[in-house]
C-alpha cells in the first residue's frame, strides 16, 4: 500500500478485519473491555465534562468515542479510513451527539479552528512516520481552542518492554527487500524527549509525561489560554488513573513472550486467572485468548473462553 488512507482502508474490509486492526479486538467483547480501559484513561488526562467538545484523532470503528459520548456535549471521531468510519457510524448509530470526519491526508482541514475544547489520540501516531506525527500535533493546535487539553500515546523506545517490541519490528526487516517501501503504517518508536519537542514546537505547553511503560503518554495544553499551572498539578495528581499500570506491562510482555520466545500459551494464560489482581487481567485474558484462536495452527486448541 502506497498510503494511509488504502492501508486501513485494506485493513477494514469487514466489520471483524476493522475490529482486529484497531487493537488486536476479534469481537464486540474485547472491544468493550479495552475501550472501558482507554476510556478511563482520557476521562482522568482530559478531565472531561458536560459541556465538552472532544476531537478523537484516529477513531477507528469508535472503540472508545462511543464510551465516551454520552458524557459530553459532543463527540466527534475523525478518520482516514471512509471503510472504518463506516464500521463506527453503524456502531454508534444510536448516539445524537456524534460526528465523522473522513481525512484526506496529513490535515484535520475539514474541522475548523479552535473548533473543540479537548482532544485525545490512542495508538495513532505509532503508525505515522514522525513528519505526519509532527503535523498532525500541528493539526491538533489549530483545531483545540487556547487553553484546551490533548492526550495521546505512543510506542516508549526507552522502556525495557518497548524496545522489546521495537526488536520484533525491527527483525523482520533484517533480511527484507530494500528495493520495497516498508509498511507505510508499520509500528513506529518514539522517546519522550523526541515527543516533548514535537509538542513544544506544535504550540503546547507539557503537562505530563509518562515513560514507565511500553507507551510514552502525553497529557498537554494549547497555549494561549488558561493556567498551565493548575492543570499541571491536577495531571500530576492523577498520574495513576492516567498511566498504564505494572501489571498491564507484565501482561503485554507475557504476550510478547508467547509470540516471540516460545513461551508456552497455557503458562501465559495461567498468569491470567486471578482477576484481584486488577482491571488488567479480564482484559488481557480476553485478548489473549482471541490471539490463541487465531494462532491455532502453531499453538494448538484455544480453551472456550
Amino acid at each position: 500500500m502506497q498510503n494511509y488512507k488504502d492501508f486501513w482502508d485494506d485493513k477494514a474490509s469487514t466489520t471483524t478485519g476493522a475490529f482486529i486492526a484497531v487493537d488486536g479486538s476479534a469481537n464486540e467483547q474485547v472491544l468493550a473491555l479495552t475501550g472501558a480501559y482507554s476510556a478511563r484513561q482520557i476521562t482522568a488526562a482530559l478531565d472531561l465534562g458536560r459541556a465538552d467538545r472532544v476531537l478523537e484523532l484516529g477513531c477507528g470503528v469508535g472503540r472508545i468515542g462511543g464510551l465516551l459520548a454520552p458524557g459530553i456535549a459532543h463527540w466527534e471521531g475523525a478518520d482516514i479510513s471512509a471503510n472504518m468510519l463506516g464500521v463506527a457510524r453503524k456502531r454508534l448509530a444510536a448516539q445524537a451527539n456524534v460526528g465523522f470526519t473522513e481525512l484526506v491526508r496529513t490535515s484535520l482541514r475539514p474541522l475548523p479552528d479552535a473548533g473543540f475544547d479537548k482532544a485525545y489520540s490512542v495508538a495513532v501516531f505509532i503508525h505515522m512516520d514522525k513528519e505526519d506525527f509532527y503535523l498532525y500535533l500541528e493539526e491538533l493546535a489549530r483545531v483545540v481552542k487556547p487553553g484546551g487539553l490533548v492526550y495521546f500515546d505512543t510506542w516508549n523506545l526507552v522502556s525495557r518492554v518497548g524496545w522489546r517490541r521495537f526488536a520484533i519490528e525491527a527483525a523482520q526487516y533484517r533480511s527484507a527487500d530494500f528495493s520495497v517501501r516498508k509498511d507505510v503504517a508499520r509500528n513506529q518508536f518514539s522517546t519522550p524527549d523526541e515527543v516533548r519537542a514535537f509538542l513544544e514546537h506544535a504550540g503546547f505547553e507539557v503537562l505530563l509525561i509518562l515513560a514507565d511503560s511500553p507507551w510514552v503518554q502525553v497529557v498537554a495544553q494549547r497555549r494561549g489560554a488558561g493556567d498551565v499551572a493548575v492543570q499541571r498539578e491536577r495531571v500530576n495528581a492523577l498520574a495513576k488513573r492516567i498511566a498504564y499500570t505494572p501489571l498491564w506491562t507484565e501482561l503485554f510482555d507475557t504476550l510478547l513472550k508467547v509470540t516471540t520466545e516460545g513461551m508456552s500459551p497455557h503458562d501465559a494464560l495461567a498468569m491470567m486467572n486471578d482477576a484481584s489482581l486488577g482491571d488488567e487481567v479480564p482484559m488481557f485474558r480476553a485478548w489473549f485468548i482471541e490471539m490463541w484462536r487465531a494462532n491455532e495452527t502453531n499453538w494448538g486448541k484455544a480453551p472456550a473462553n
